[in-house]
């Protein structure tokens, strides 16, 4: 799989740009792939970053999957600054509106908008849309 990367350094006055685009196969595999394009972002950001962004796009990755239509799953990323992350990933869903867990802690599934929720620093997701966001720090 190729990874698109961007950096972006347009003078020693802005800070350092990054930006990953990739569209991912709506198969088994698809979190997977997430997990291997994050981690081709050792080096541009915090490294403390990568194994939360890791597990939060596994999870909203196999939501897509599941529930999400059909097409590829895109994953984006972006970083203006080492120390922060911005992480979307877009499908092509008809939508849903984010409602708390309900289900006994035993219950199988159903934890990934729960770990996206406990684990970021923000998150949202875009009206009407499959396009949920998180944000982490180091």
């Amino acid at each position: 799989m190729e990874y698109r990367h961007k950096v972006h350094v347009p003078n020693r006055l802005t800070p350092l740009s990054t930006t990953l685009r990739v569209d991912i196969e709506r198969d088994r595999r698809a979190p997977a792939a997430a997990r291997e394009a994050l981690a081709s972002l050792e080096g541009t950001v915090d490294g403390a970053l990568i194994p939360g962004a890791k597990l939060l796009a596994s999870e909203l990755v196999t939501n897509s999957v599941k529930y999400g239509g059909s097409g590829p799953v895109t994953l984006a990323a972006t970083s203006d600054d080492r120390q922060h992350l911005r992480v979307e990933v877009i499908d092509q869903g008809v939508g849903f509106v984010p409602v708390a867990r309900d289900k006994p802690k035993t219950d199988v599934g159903g934890w990934g908008l729960h770990l996206v929720e406990s684990l970021s620093d923000r998150w949202g997701v875009h009206d009407g849309s499959t396009h949920v966001w998180f944000e982490l720090s180091a």
